[in-house]
């Protein structure tokens, strides 16, 4: 109302409060940011005692044990410390940590520049949120810099809602010059993965979903992949399901299903959208006749038209 009266320009600075009017949240606004099932009365959450962990969760205890054997490793987030799985890196690591607010297109020019300095920057975003810096990531892919992006809640992201789905960084990302995408199959691979990205001397992307992993041992000793080799984890007679990340295990369980009806499939974990596994993939069209994409991404531009454009 106060506004009304000026005749000029003027600057409105509202500071807001997380959860107002519900005391639960006001009191905790970061758990309430994305809270999953919780009682209206007493403001307490459902307990996921017993769950596997999340990726979330994996990847930040990961940065943590590389960044112990690599002084290089600096990790940079966009406001989201606690989302991304840093908070526990920032309180290991102060000086190797860096939170630059809602400000992704700044993170990435920031991460560039530490990485042409011979650091191995992390930046750690939503995938979604990482569609703002687009013009940035090119920056990055013209010159091979060695600067890892580690996307959180990349496909479906439930109850995150429509505006935080990731379905569309596969088909942005692999058109990018220099780049490596992958996705793991579970979370014991995004560690291995993470050490894979690590090592690499160009930009890399890394892309992991929402929600627990499968509760699958974690390997201590994390050795790098290599870049772009899929792995065979069925043999069949009557095609292949070529699946990437979290459509893996659905692959597999369908081609199970198939198999009490008769009809034999092979199941590839891809692992890497980019560059393809091009003599795996050209090996199982020559012999198989029969090829099945499957991928939580957008279809045009993604995974599958990869695959078609290799055939």
């Amino acid at each position: 109302e106060g506004v009304k009266r000026f005749d000029e320009a003027v600057l409105v600075h509202v500071l807001t409060r997380k959860g107002k009017g519900y005391r639960p949240a006001e009191e905790n606004p970061s758990l309430f940011h994305g809270v999953g099932p919780f009682d209206r009365e007493t403001g307490k959450v459902r307990s996921s005692k017993g769950a596997p962990s999340s990726y979330t969760a994996i990847f930040g205890d990961t940065m943590k044990k590389l960044a112990s054997e690599e002084e290089r490793v600096i990790a940079i987030t966009a406001a989201m410390p606690d989302g991304t799985g840093l908070t526990g890196f920032s309180r290991e690591f102060p000086d190797r940590f860096f939170d630059v607010g809602i400000s992704e297109q700044h993170a990435v020019t920031f991460a560039a520049g530490l990485a042409a300095e011979g650091l191995r920057p992390v930046f750690a975003v939503y995938s979604t949120f990482l569609q703002r810096a687009y013009d940035e990531i090119f920056d990055v892919c013209l010159q091979k810099l060695p600067v890892v992006f580690a996307l959180d809640r990349a496909g479906v992201v439930g109850n995150d809602g429509p505006t935080h789905h990731g379905l569309f960084d596969l088909s942005y990302l692999r058109t990018f010059p220099n780049i490596t995408v992958m996705a793991p199959k579970d979370e014991n691979e995004l560690r291995h993965m993470l050490a894979t990205a690590l090592e690499s001397e160009g930009p890399v992307a890394l892309r992991y979903p929402r929600g627990n992993g499968y509760g699958v041992p974690l390997e201590q000793q994390l050795t790098p992949l290599a870049v772009g080799k899929g792995e065979v984890l069925r043999l069949g007679d009557r095609g292949a399901i070529l699946s990437v990340g979290t459509m893996v295990y659905p692959a597999l369980e369908a081609a199970d299903r198939l198999a009490a009806e008769g009809l034999s499939l092979s199941v590839v974990n891809a692992r890497f959208i980019k560059p393809l596994d091009r003599e795996l993939i050209l090996k199982l069209a020559a012999t198989s006749g029969v090829l099945i994409t499957v991928e939580e991404n957008a279809i045009e531009g993604g995974f599958g038209s990869a695959v078609l454009e290799l055939l």
